[in-house]
């Protein structure tokens, strides 16, 4: 067992850090500075959002990401929702297997998951080369 909320937590400061010191970034850009992988930084854009600290702007084709009340709630934190009621249906799961549960990509999963975790409703569980999520208490 791993405690997440230690890592998703310092995850979140890396991007929180990146966009204090040099303003608001494109997704690319703040990938690139924080070296995070995807899983990795929307699991921290969904712990920044329900701490309310970050919002995106869309320009093109980017994301834009700066600091400030978030504009990030009722997505993440709808998915979330899902999510929680997922694994409190189904039991613990797999990234894949809670994305066809919710009908939810990847990306939107993972944000959802920060989401819980900031709330420290789940832990996550690596066996066998296999990463899956529980709820707290389950």
């Amino acid at each position: 067992m791993k405690n997440i909320f230690i890592d998703f937590g310092e995850n979140a400061g890396k991007i929180w850090n990146a966009l204090n010191e040099q303003g608001p970034l494109t997704e690319t850009k703040l990938t690139r500075t924080t070296k995070l992988n995807d899983d990795e930084f929307y699991n921290a854009i969904g712990w920044l959002a329900r701490e309310n600290k970050i919002y995106t702007t869309k320009s093109g084709d980017s994301f834009i990401y700066s600091l400030g009340a978030t504009n990030l709630t009722s997505k993440i934190g709808s998915n979330a929702g899902k999510i929680w009621k997922t694994l409190h249906t189904y039991g613990e799961n797999d990234i894949r297997s809670i994305s066809q549960l919710t009908t939810l990509n990847r990306k939107d999963v993972e944000a959802a998951i920060g989401w819980l975790a900031r709330e420290d409703k789940i832990q996550v569980k690596h066996e066998n080369r296999e990463t899956k999520f529980y709820l707290n208490g389950k």
